[in-house]
């Protein structure tokens, strides 16, 4: 059983490498679009999920807000610095930084997926390109035997092969994208909505305090 197996994983395996050689020298570059997409898009993923915005609920971080000894992990830290403000200016100015530091690194590195998905089909359309060159080359220089019908065959296999992978990484890298864009999008409106809380329970401070406009 286990030489049956290996002798299926041995034949995939120089299945794949004989497609990929195909497919020519776009391949390569293909496949760097798709290491850099990929790569981004699991990066992105891990520093919002460590953000744990939704692993805290509301009614926990509400009370934070005015129990600093209580706070604990990332929410709480930011809990730390914004909650230091001893006014409605200073506090929005720090929610300001809080934002550049933690949203402006997501939306740069998803506008890095983006182009990698937008580049991806063109890449593969420039293999096409290629692919189809070679075959008339062949078509115009060849006598008609075996060596002029294998490389049309190649530049065919070459212009057919890098359109199809171009498409196969960009739409799961497009939906992919797409998820990440989606959970950033709630992030905002976490942070939003902190922002909001934390400047009421300030100004609420402050008004005690005799201090408030």
């Amino acid at each position: 059983m286990e030489v049956l197996l290996d002798s299926q994983v041995a034949h995939f395996l120089r299945g794949a490498v004989d497609f990929w050689r195909s497919g020519g020298w776009a391949m390569l570059a293909i496949a760097a679009l798709a290491v850099v997409m990929f790569g981004m898009g699991i990066h992105v993923y891990l520093r919002l999920w460590a953000t744990r915005f939704r692993a805290v609920s509301e009614t926990d971080w509400r009370f934070w807000i005015d129990h600093p000894a209580d706070r604990e992990g990332p929410i709480g830290e930011m809990l730390d610095y914004v909650g230091d403000a001893e006014s409605v200016a200073e506090s929005a100015s720090r929610f300001a930084e809080v934002r550049a530091s933690e949203v402006r690194p997501f939306e740069r590195d998803l506008m890095v997926m983006r182009i990698c998905v937008s580049a991806a089909p063109l890449v593969g359309l420039l293999g096409t390109v290629m692919g189809m060159l070679a075959t008339f080359g062949a078509l115009s220089s060849g006598s008609g035997g075996d060596k002029t019908m294998g490389a049309i065959a190649g530049g065919i296999s070459e212009a057919l092969v890098t359109t199809e992978t171009g498409l196969a990484i960009a739409l799961p890298g497009l939906f992919f994208q797409y998820l990440l864009a989606r959970r950033l999008q709630h992030y905002k409106a976490f942070l939003a909505h902190l922002e909001t809380v934390c400047t009421q329970a300030l100004y609420r401070r402050l008004q005690r305090a005799g201090l408030a406009a």
